[in-house]
């Protein structure tokens, strides 16, 4: 949870002017900034790839995992997010007679006197992400949300001291599998007492649980709510499922708290053919994420960015059949490509040859995705040249020195018929096949045509030791 003190940025809008809970919040920044803000190059640390040890070589391919490279969707999405927080808060002044009312007023009962500013009036929206697993669904929150703190703490807004001093902008959670409303509703009371700080003993029963949560959500002003795995929500005629979206409905329409979705096909299906309020999960944004196609831009700079990331001892220049290769192994889809280069490159490393090859990325597809079975569907990425890159130019590669890197001998056999396929002898090969006075190590260099001259060729080659007919007796 990421706390802080409140900077108060003057708002845009003249409505959201003087309500410390919106200009609290970072400040717009363009789309430019934005997107570098969600990208993450891990460091490349170019004598690693030389270290001896190539274990050590092979932990640092870990490092895949935090690649963050933005596509535009990311863009679109985040700005949802962000008027969905800001319309949520723009009810909701803590220095308002009308947020008083919301505060002590149970949500459905209103005062008998309207406060100067109003009765509250909720202002919410719901928003639904979309997509296949693995195309990048939760990194892409992950980024985005932490734009945000969790928590921002307030103390004084323009020489008033605020009497609300907590803000809790968003929480995540996930969908329970039974559908089941109190276990909804204690996670998301376990966040926000994460959140806030506190310890809070859940009501025993599910009513007065779910008045618990609508204070804790209320004293917090939570900003947005973020319910992932809702494909789990399974649609039956009798069940729990829709007593949960009465409750989160309600949280809606009675609180104001945003709610954004994520979600596996086909909750889409599902809302969409079950859900009366569809349009309430929407009213915000819709998003799906489909897999990259092989000529968009996204994948281009995915893939290049991926690329560079490399601990073999050698760099493998990407050319067009291999990134067709992985684009064919991974159909698009971003976690899938991850695994496939990083098994590639664990599956070289210590071989004694470590350029990745199709062949290479063929069996790492093999070893790493043997139970993913994703289809190819693709989607038209709008050209935006809204995309950052690391400027960056590599260093020309330097010599390896097959002499300090070891060769790991319990290596997986690579299927590939162009690299020595006994790791054993891998380095003795290599070492003759680069010794530039090769010529000067060899004692006979014409004991093959001493042998043709011979009555006896393989009786020759036996007393010259060049051929054995049982080299484990004899060599052992």
């Amino acid at each position: 949870m990421r706390k802080v003190k409140a900077i108060y940025h003057k708002a845009i809008l003249p409505e959201h002017q003087g309500n410390p809970f919106i200009e609290a919040l970072p400040k717009k920044q363009s789309a430019e900034t934005l997107m570098e803000s969600f990208a993450h190059y891990p460091a490349i640390d170019e004598e690693v790839r030389f270290h001896a040890d190539p274990l050590v070589r092979e932990e640092y391919t870990q490092r895949l995992k935090s690649l963050r490279q933005p596509l535009p969707i990311y863009y679109e999405c985040f700005r949802a997010i962000e008027s969905a927080i800001k319309a949520g808060y723009s009810s909701k002044n803590p220095f308002t007679p009308t947020t008083a009312q919301y505060l002590h007023y149970p949500i459905d009962e209103l005062p008998e006197i309207e406060p100067k500013t109003g009765f509250f009036e909720p202002k919410a929206d719901g928003i639904t992400l979309i997509g296949e697993s693995g195309v990048g669904k939760t990194s892409m929150l992950e980024q985005l949300l932490n734009y945000f703190p969790n928590v921002i703490e307030h103390e004084a807004y323009q020489g008033k001291q605020m009497e609300f001093t907590r803000q809790i902008v968003w929480i995540k959670v996930d969908c329970p599998n039974n559908s089941s409303v109190r276990e909804l509703c204690e996670e998301i009371l376990s966040m926000i007492d994460a959140a806030s700080g506190e310890l809070t003993k859940p009501e025993a029963t599910i009513p007065k649980l779910m008045r618990q949560i609508e204070q804790k959500i209320k004293s917090n002003f939570l900003g947005l709510l973020v319910i992932d795995e809702m494909q789990r929500l399974v649609f039956k005629r009798t069940g729990g499922e829709n007593n949960l979206l009465n409750f989160l409905h309600s949280l809606v329409n009675k609180l104001g708290v945003p709610i954004l979705f994520c979600a596996n096909p086909p909750f889409n299906a599902t809302l969409a053919k079950t859900l009366k309020a569809a349009r309430r999960a929407e009213s915000g944004g819709y998003f799906e994420m489909h897999p990259l196609k092989r000529e968009s831009q996204g994948w281009d700079y995915f893939v290049r960015e991926l690329w560079d990331l490399h601990w073999t001892n050698v760099t493998t220049e990407l050319t067009e059949s291999l990134n067709n290769k992985l684009f064919e192994l991974s159909v698009g889809n971003l976690d899938l490509a991850h695994r496939i280069y990083r098994d590639a490159q664990r599956l070289v490393i210590g071989s004694g040859d470590e350029r990745i090859t199709e062949a290479v990325l063929e069996q790492a597809y093999a070893t790493t995705c043997g139970l993913s079975s994703k289809t190819a569907e693709v989607l038209e990425l709008r050209k935006q040249n809204l995309l950052p890159r690391r400027n960056k130019k590599m260093e020309p590669q330097k010599e390896s020195s097959h002499a300090a890197i070891k060769v790991e001998t319990n290596k997986k056999f690579v299927a590939d018929v162009t690299r020595v396929q006994h790791p054993e002898f891998h380095f003795r090969l290599r070492e003759l096949i680069e010794d530039v006075a090769l010529i000067e190590r060899i004692q006979s260099p014409d004991v093959l045509r001493c042998a043709i001259d011979q009555e006896d060729p393989l009786k020759y080659l036996r007393q010259n030791n060049l051929l054995l007919d049982d080299p484990l007796q004899q060599l052992t």
